[in-house]
C-alpha cells in the first residue's frame, strides 16, 4: 500500500527507486517532499453527517444544556481533530444552526485540524463537488450552500454563515497542542483506528485534559476507549463519551 501511495511521488521527482526517495526525505532540501509524504499516505475519507447520532446527541444533550449561557454571553468550542476535508466540521455548523437559528449570532467557534496540508487547504475554501455532498438534506444544501454550475461540474460552496464558524489548522494530533483554552466537545472519529494501542492509550488523557468536565468525546465506529472509566471518561452512548472528574 505505501509503494503503491508514493510511486507518483517518485515520477514527480524523476527519482528511480524508494532508496532515492528516502534519501531526499532525510535531507534539508526534502523539507517540502515531507509533507507530500504525508498526504500520500493519510486516508482522507468523509462524508456529511457521518454517524449522524453524534450530531443528534451534541445538539440535543450539549447544546441544549449550554443555550443558556450562551446567550448570557459563553462560548462553545468543539474541535474536529483529523478533519479531513471539512465534511465533519460543516456538519457540526449545520447542526448547531439547525437546532438554535440564533448560533449564528453567539460565540460558537469550531476549530477543525488535520495533519495534510492538502485536505486542511480544500477545506478552506469550502467548495465541494458534486460527488462530496452527499449525506446533506436538501433543505439544508440550499439553505447554507451556493450552487455554481461549472462547464465540467456542480460545486456547491458554503455560504458566510457557515464558514465563519469554522476555523481549518494544520496539526499532528500525536504532536504539541498549541491550543490555550478548553473545549465543550471534541469529534475525533475514524483517526485512532491507525494508532497502535500504546499510542491511543497517551491519547486518551490528553482529550481528557483539554475538555471541559462535562464535554464530550465522539469516536469513529470502530473505535473504542477500553476502559473508559481509568482514563476519566464514562460511555453516554455508541461511541459516546463524556469526561468526568
Amino acid at each position: 500500500m505505501i509503494q503503491s501511495r508514493l510511486r507518483h511521488r517518485l515520477r514527480a521527482l524523476n527519482l528511480s527507486d524508494f532508496e532515492s526517495y528516502t534519501k531526499l526525505l532525510n535531507s534539508d532540501a526534502g523539507r517540502s517532499e515531507r509533507k507530500q509524504l504525508i498526504s500520500a499516505l493519510t486516508t482522507n475519507v468523509s462524508h456529511f453527517f457521518r454517524e449522524n447520532h453524534h450530531f443528534e446527541m451534541l445538539c440535543g444533550q450539549l447544546l441544549s444544556n449550554r443555550i443558556n449561557a450562551l446567550r448570557a454571553g459563553g462560548k462553545l468550542r468543539i474541535w474536529s481533530a483529523g478533519c479531513s476535508n471539512g465534511q465533519e466540521a460543516f456538519s457540526v455548523a449545520m447542526a448547531l444552526l439547525t437546532a438554535e437559528p440564533e448560533i449564528a449570532n453567539l460565540d460558537v467557534k469550531i476549530l477543525a485540524t488535520d495533519i495534510d496540508p492538502v485536505v486542511v487547504e480544500f477545506a478552506q475554501k469550502a467548495r465541494f463537488a458534486e460527488r462530496y455532498i452527499n449525506g446533506i438534506p436538501n433543505d439544508l444544501l440550499l439553505q447554507h450552500f451556493a450552487r455554481t454550475d461549472a462547464p465540467h461540474e456542480t460545486v456547491y460552496e458554503a455560504k458566510l454563515n457557515l464558514r465563519k464558524m469554522v476555523r481549518f489548522k494544520e496539526l499532528n494530533l500525536l504532536g504539541a497542542w498549541p491550543m490555550k483554552s478548553t473545549f465543550d466537545a471534541i469529534f475525533c472519529r475514524n483517526v485512532v483506528i491507525y494508532f497502535d494501542q500504546p499510542t491511543q492509550n497517551q491519547l486518551w488523557p490528553r482529550f481528557k485534559e483539554i475538555l471541559l468536565p462535562d464535554g464530550l468525546l465522539f469516536l469513529g465506529h470502530s473505535e473504542r476507549i477500553p476502559a473508559p472509566e481509568k482514563v476519566g471518561f464514562h460511555t453516554i452512548g455508541p461511541t459516546s463519551y463524556q469526561r468526568h472528574g
